[in-house]
């Protein structure tokens, strides 16, 4: 597996003025208007906005974002037709993406859009392979963004389409846009009774869609173009879907923990309205691990781009664009960079062929040696490495308290409260104290309780563990006052109210929640090798610190999805098994093993699981799903006893 690095669009006009592309050699819309043509072939093609009425929902895919002007044209429509509490899910796929700067002057030839472009571009990802999710018109609008080729994208996309804008360059300029795979992965992807709409009625594409399932006919066409092409999915045999769990009815729902999975997982549930009743042992929201004082927020970088890079590269740049919005309900964090040092000069090497071969934007990541390095810095750190020039560190516990005032009277919460049982009636979960007292009851539950999930019986089955984490504290004299976080084993923040936070000890086996002198002089040595003699002369004993028990799963990965039903698993067939058929046990939900990087992963972990609750377009491709899927441990074992 590598990545492949995307290549923005260039900005460049046909003679008569439209927007041209270069690469493919075709005009980006209609001469007559690219405005008119969304919403005469795209729009009314698909019978919208009259399909929108009594619906709480509905999905979209579009096979080329281009300038937007589809995307726009149907929020807008969205916003004057739809319902008032209705979500519009809209997933668009796009290689070539402009940049933020060029996309503003091409909105500018259409000033009706101005509100919805100028909100769109304050949320404009960088262009990054993969998938990105923007909320927008405060929640009722939900754009996933999926920047790659179609051919690799469209099989790894989770969703059921109400309608499908096929959009595209011609299909003689560019025919793998298509092509007959193509309609066959966007079969995949339809709900009942979807429909299309495109402007080319070319023969070949007929042909494919037909092959699939599509009963087409030609319409009258936008402008001087004489047909365009619209239709309905009614195949005669559809192969059934995978066994996913099915939306709840009822809006309510159990949060088992208050640290950053608990309290992703409320927030992005109460974004779509539901009612949650959450619950902690502790007297207060993250009190144990996600409790200490900051956290780091950085990718993972692999040079060949593996799962775990590309989870937390997804996780990151979700919470980037989430983050800001929680600042006014005090949220603690700063982007002032991140320098992580190369482990030796081997290390250091293979940091800068890394930075080359992946092509990431600059603004993400790049190269520094030593030497360029101690410059930015100002210290003596003793090696080169990756600098993060938007990361920085996020103070959990402020976070966590954040989405749920976010949350508003979503929220009950039970504090001082310990979920001691999990109890299936019927159609319900209920959850009882270590006295057997009923503490709420609802259709679902997602346990987020770290380590506390590992005693919780309908959960014993998932390999978790609890590993043992101390940071410690000092003052910022005589550590040098950083600017920047700096970091290889070990961190060092730069002073958050007069003190600088290093870490962080990894003590497998160890269930000791005391502060250790050991730990103390662990971590110091671990700082002297980011920074010289940056530890010398400090006591261990005259150190304050916190210790926390990080869930960690086998490989590393956290646990987010439906939770397997391990009674029927003892019988099913491995040879016929796959993610999507395992019996999972109804209503019940993990998001689990965040391990030390739950400030990275949370945020997007809790949009997935909120999303697969509600059985949404899943805002990750699908092989990042199940590889943080609670169930692939199972499915591994069984396949290779």
């Amino acid at each position: 597996m590598s990545y492949t690095p995307i290549t923005p669009a260039r900005l460049a006009w046909a003679a008569d003025g439209t927007p041209f592309s270069e690469a493919f050699g075709d005009v980006y819309h209609s001469v007559d208007g690219g405005l008119g043509q969304a919403r005469a072939v795209f729009l009314g093609g698909n019978g919208l906005p009259d399909r929108w009425a009594g619906r709480a929902g509905f999905t979209i895919l579009e096979t080329g974002f281009g300038l937007g002007l589809n995307f726009m044209a149907t929020w807008q429509a969205w916003r004057e037709h739809a319902e008032p509490d209705a979500v519009l899910h809209f997933v668009s796929i796009e290689k070539f993406p402009f940049v933020r700067a060029d996309l503003a002057i091409l909105h500018q030839r259409w000033p009706e859009l101005a509100e919805l472009s100028a909100e769109l571009l304050a949320q404009w990802p960088e262009p990054v392979a993969g998938l990105h999710r923007l909320h927008l018109a405060g929640g009722r609008v939900c754009l996933t963004l999926a920047f790659g080729d179609v051919e690799q994208i469209l099989p790894k996309l989770v969703l059921q389409a109400d309608a499908l804008f096929l959009d595209g360059f011609a299909p003689a300029k560019n025919p793998d846009m298509w092509s007959a795979s193509l309609a066959r992965s966007v079969s995949r992807l339809v709900a009942e009774e979807a429909t299309l709409a495109t402007y080319t009625v070319a023969s070949a594409v007929r042909q494919a869609l037909h092959d699939v399932g599509f009963v087409t006919e030609k319409m009258p066409g936008y402008g001087r173009k004489r047909d365009r092409l619209q239709g309905r999915y009614a195949p005669q045999r559809r192969t059934p879907p995978g066994q996913r769990p099915s939306a709840s009815r009822e809006r309510r729902a159990i949060v088992i923990g208050a640290g950053l999975a608990g309290t992703a997982a409320c927030a992005r549930l109460a974004a779509r309205g539901w009612q949650i009743a959450l619950i902690d042992r502790q007297p207060g929201p993250a009190m144990e691990t996600s409790g200490n004082l900051a956290g780091i927020f950085m990718p993972v970088l692999t040079a060949d781009d593996n799962l775990a890079a590309r989870l937390s590269r997804a996780g990151l740049l979700y919470g980037l664009r989430a983050w800001p919005e929680l600042e006014p309900h005090g949220l603690r964090w700063q982007r002032c960079g991140v320098f992580q040092i190369g482990k030796d000069d081997k290390h250091e090497a293979e940091q800068a062929r890394a930075v080359g071969l992946l092509g990431l934007p600059e603004s993400l990541v790049r190269y520094l040696d030593r030497d360029a390095a101690r410059q930015l810095l100002d210290v003596s750190v003793t090696g080169g490495g990756w600098h993060f020039p938007g990361c920085g560190w996020l103070s959990p516990p402020t976070l966590c308290e954040a989405r749920l005032r976010q949350c508003g009277a979503a929220i009950t919460r039970h504090y001082a409260t310990h979920a001691a049982r999990l109890q299936r009636d019927g159609e319900t979960w209920q959850v009882f104290d270590a006295e057997d007292r009923l503490i709420a009851e609802a259709p679902v539950v997602v346990v987020a309780a770290g380590g506390e999930a590992i005693e919780l019986a309908p959960l014993m089955g998932l390999p978790l563990r609890r590993l043992r984490g101390q940071v410690s504290i000092l003052p910022v004299p005589p550590v040098p006052a950083l600017t920047q976080v700096v970091c290889r084993e070990g961190y060092i923040l730069p002073p958050i109210d007069g003190m600088n936070l290093i870490g962080a000890s990894y003590d497998y086996g160890d269930l000791d929640p005391t502060l250790r002198h050991d730990s103390h002089a662990g971590n110091l040595y671990r700082l002297n090798r980011l920074i010289a003699g940056a530890g010398e002369g400090i006591d261990p004993a005259g150190l304050a610190g916190r210790v926390g028990f990080r869930c960690v799963a086998k490989d590393r990965l956290p646990m987010v999805g439906p939770v397997p039903d391990f009674a029927a698993l003892q019988t099913a067939d491995p040879a016929r098994s796959t993610l999507a058929n395992l019996p999972r046990q109804a209503g019940l939900y993990a998001l689990l093993g965040l391990a030390s990087r739950g400030v990275v992963w949370s945020q997007l972990a809790g949009e997935l699981l909120a999303a697969q609750i509600c059985s949404e377009a899943l805002p990750m491709e699908s092989d990042l799903v199940n590889a943080i899927d609670p169930a692939r441990f199972w499915l591994r074992e069984a396949r290779t006893s």
